[in-house]
This record gives structure tokens, sequence and C-alpha cells, in this order.
């Protein structure tokens, strides 16, 4: 469906839309520290009560408010557009284009239905997890010294992600819940095919450590330890009510204590 609109909407894509956001989110920071820097920042706010009333730019406004309002501002708001800027590489700027603001109005819906304030918060999150997902082995260093692997920050976020959804208040349920849509959206089927690697990968190792040896005895009964070498015409079955994988010779299985 995205090569489909793509094809058709491609040209009306926002080229470079990370270095607008965080350009105008950087003059909302030094706005801010002006005089009328409360006022410019309460005039950004979502308030669902003021959209009703004619004030529509408040639909999506609050995502030009900075992240942060201390003086590392610049440097967290560079970190969003390299992710951003590496994200629109890897899918050009059309599906950029449309996993960030899809991400903006999931915000909006999951603010409606919580009654809260929509914030960029989880949209800045959505745009860390699709990085993490997709450049894992890229390393940041945190304070400035310690070299750490995005892929163990992306933990730490689906910890806090986690943490929310079970602890947290129903408005931050649903917040957390609905804004990361876009991210499932985008990475639902890779995940998936990632757990079911990870399984048929586990699988494969546990058939691997219980198969015999080359050269070794197929069958082995597990309480006489008689294989088909010592004799050609025995017979072995597995026993359903053992856990595990426990073979007999006929002359055990029916009668053995079973194993739990």
């Amino acid at each position: 469906m995205l090569s489909k609109l793509e094809r058709r909407f491609g040209r009306y894509a926002i080229t470079n839309l990370m270095a607008y956001i965080v350009g105008a989110q950087g003059v909302v920071f030094l706005l801010s520290r002006t005089a009328d820097g409360d006022h410019i920042l309460s005039e950004l706010v979502f308030s669902p009560t003021l959209i009703a009333q004619g004030q529509i730019w408040r639909v999506a406004s609050f995502i030009l408010i900075p992240p942060s309002f201390s003086i590392w501002v610049f440097f967290i708001l560079y970190f969003y557009y390299l992710l951003g800027a590496r994200l629109e590489e890897e899918w050009g700027s059309f599906r950029f284009n449309v996993y960030y603001f899809t991400g903006v109005a999931l915000s909006i819906f999951g603010a409606l239905l919580a009654g809260a304030g929509a914030t960029a918060t989880y949209l800045n999150l959505s745009i860390f997890l699709a990085f993490a997902t997709i450049d894992p082995e890229f390393s940041i260093l945190l304070f400035f010294v310690i070299p750490v692997k995005v892929r163990y920050l992306a933990w730490l976020a689906w910890l806090w992600v986690a943490f929310t959804v079970v602890f947290e208040p129903l408005p931050a349920k649903i917040m957390a819940t609905v804004s990361l849509l876009n991210y499932f959206a985008f990475f639902g089927r890779d995940l998936q095919a990632r757990l079911r690697g990870g399984a048929a990968r586990r699988a494969r190792r546990g058939f691997l450590r219980s198969a015999p040896p080359v050269g070794g005895p197929i069958h082995r009964c597990t309480i006489c330890g008689a294989t088909e070498r010592d004799e050609p015409r025995l017979e072995f079955r597995y026993c359903s009510k053992c856990a595990g994988h426990h073979e007999y010779c006929l002359t055990h299985l029916a009668a053995h204590n079973h194993i739990q």
C-alpha cells in the first residue's frame, strides 16, 4: 500500500523533514527565554477546548515544543535530527513523512481518547525505536564518555513503556499504547519474523543437543540402557506421560516410574 501511495503522492513529500522540525523547536526554545516566553509556549500547547473555540493551530503546534528547556536541548535536537535523517535515508522522504505524521495523528488521537494533553514524548520515542530497530549496533557516547549501543537503550525504553502500561494511570496507559502504533504498523511483520526465527533457532539448537553422536546408537532405554546395537530386534517407544523425551524398550515401557 505504501508503495502505491508513494508512486501517486511521493512528489509531495517534505524532504529533510526532521531538519525543519528540530529547527522550529530550536527557535521556540530561544523564544521561550524571552520575556514573552511563557505566553508563546501557552499558545502552542494542545488543548481540545481551545481547538473547539477556533484555535486550530493547536492541533499540531505541540510538536514544535522542544523536548527540553535545559542547555542540553541543542544536543538533544541534534540527536533527533540524526535519527530522522537516518530513517529518511533508509526509507525515503515519503515513507518517513508517513511514519512521522502518523505518529502525530496517533498522539492527537491518544490524547483525545485519554482526555490528556498531547505531547511529542511518544512521537520522539517512536522515532528512536525505529532507528534502534534499523541500526541497533549504532553507538552513542553516554555522558560524552561511555559508548553504548542503541539496542540497549531501546530495551530500557521498552521497559519504561511496559512499566507505564502496567502501573501508570489509565490516561498514561492509553497514550503509551496508542501513540506507538505507528511503530508496530511499520515493524510488526519484521518483529514477528524475528520471533519465529528465534524460536526456530532455539528448536534447532535443542535438536542438535539431543541428537545422538555420529556413529553412536540411535535408541537407548532410559531404564536398562539397552540399545539397538545390543539387540537389533529390540523395539523402543517414547513415553507420552514422562516430561521431556524419554525412550524405553518394550520391556520397561509399560512398567516404569514416570519422570516429571
